[in-house]
């Protein structure tokens, strides 16, 4: 799909600039009806805070402008697999879909033992799990 290729795209570039100013190169966008709603880079390091996470930042954003914590209908997309921490959140503010261009080799919330993103072992007013959309560098690029 042409905006899942322009999505990634747009956060590989907040992920650069996240680079630039000494974080970790992530970046993220949410989207509700093919409109980005808000976008956030990585700030972990410029913020000394580690919950400043690419898509936490987004989440916060995005719930800033909405003006409500239910998130269904919006789409999460990432340089990276979302953490633990970041899935708890995701759930949480029932984004439905998470699509993201790298795996993480430590607790990401997909591909370790911990994958919060796709259990069912989660509070019921949680709702579904998203669809979890992982694309390759070769379609993103």
């Amino acid at each position: 799909m042409v905006y899942n290729h322009l999505y990634i795209e747009r956060c590989k570039v907040l992920g650069r600039q996240a680079a630039e100013k000494g974080n970790p190169e992530v970046g993220a966008i949410i989207v509700k009806e093919n409109i980005i709603i808000s976008e956030s880079e990585e700030a972990t390091v410029s913020k000394n805070d580690i919950t400043c996470h690419a898509e936490m930042e987004a989440l916060r954003l995005a719930i800033k402008k909405i003006g409500t914590n239910n998130l269904a209908g919006c789409i999460l997309y990432s340089t990276h697999e979302p953490c633990i921490m970041c899935a708890y959140a995701i759930r949480f503010y029932r984004i439905e879909k998470v699509i993201y261009l790298n795996k993480v080799k430590y607790l990401g919330s997909v591909s370790s033992s911990m994958a919060l993103l796709t259990t069912n072992e989660v509070p019921p007013h949680w709702g579904s799990a998203p669809v979890i959309v992982h694309v390759s560098n070769e379609c993103a690029d």
